[in-house]
Order: C-alpha cells, then structure tokens, then sequence
C-alpha cells in the first residue's frame, strides 16, 4: 500500500502528470520492494506552495507505507523522486520535501477493512 502524495506548485499536463506516475510507480515499488499493482500515486499540480518566502518551482512529497521504509530505503526514494521532479517539471532538489510514515497496517483502511 505504498502511497506517494505530491504536491506542486507548477501546472503538470497530463503527458507530464502520466510519466510521473509511471516513473514513481516503478521507483516507489522497486526500492521498497512491494509489487507495482500495491503502489498510489498522487499528482497534486498548479497547488499553492511558498518554499523559503519565494513561489519559484517547489514541491512537496509524502510517502506512506506499510513496512519497507528505512533511513537508507528513505535517503534513495527521496533522491530519485527529486530526480524525477527536476526531470519532468525543472523543480531543484533543494526546492523539495518529502516526509515518510512507516505505518502499522491497522491505521490504514482498504477493501472495507484494515490490513
């Protein structure tokens, strides 16, 4: 159930908005090591954001998940989602935040239950 919320404050088209989810999908899955068909993707675009008192291309992530999350699992999510970020959008890594929740599967709500 790993999901990555991300909130920008350019406008993302739709071209652009599909190629983050494809890549984030693969990244997210691939570096926490659950399967693709597990992963959510959100692409909040055009989202009001003051980062550092300036409105310049910035972005916020968070990225929650059931397990799979460490500090070193952490550092690796957050540079390759700032890659992306940079790639798709020109948004600087030093203009990005991500935060990471690791879960217990009872707090998360799915198919009418909890994991």
């Amino acid at each position: 159930m790993p999901t990555l919320n991300l909130f920008i404050n350019t406008p993302v088209d739709g071209v652009v908005a599909s190629d983050i989810l494809k890549d984030a999908t693969k990244a997210v899955a691939e570096t926490i090591g659950k399967p693709e068909s597990y992963v959510l993707i959100l692409v909040n675009g055009g989202v009001q954001i003051s980062f550092g008192g300036s409105e310049e291309p910035a972005a916020y992530g968070e990225l929650i998940s059931i397990g799979g999350l460490s500090p070193s699992v952490n550092g690796k999510l957050s540079s390759i989602i700032a890659e992306i970020l940079q790639t798709k959008l020109s948004i600087d890594s030093s203009r990005f935040y991500i935060k990471f929740y690791d879960v217990h599967g009872s707090f998360v709500g799915y198919n009418g239950s909890t994991f």
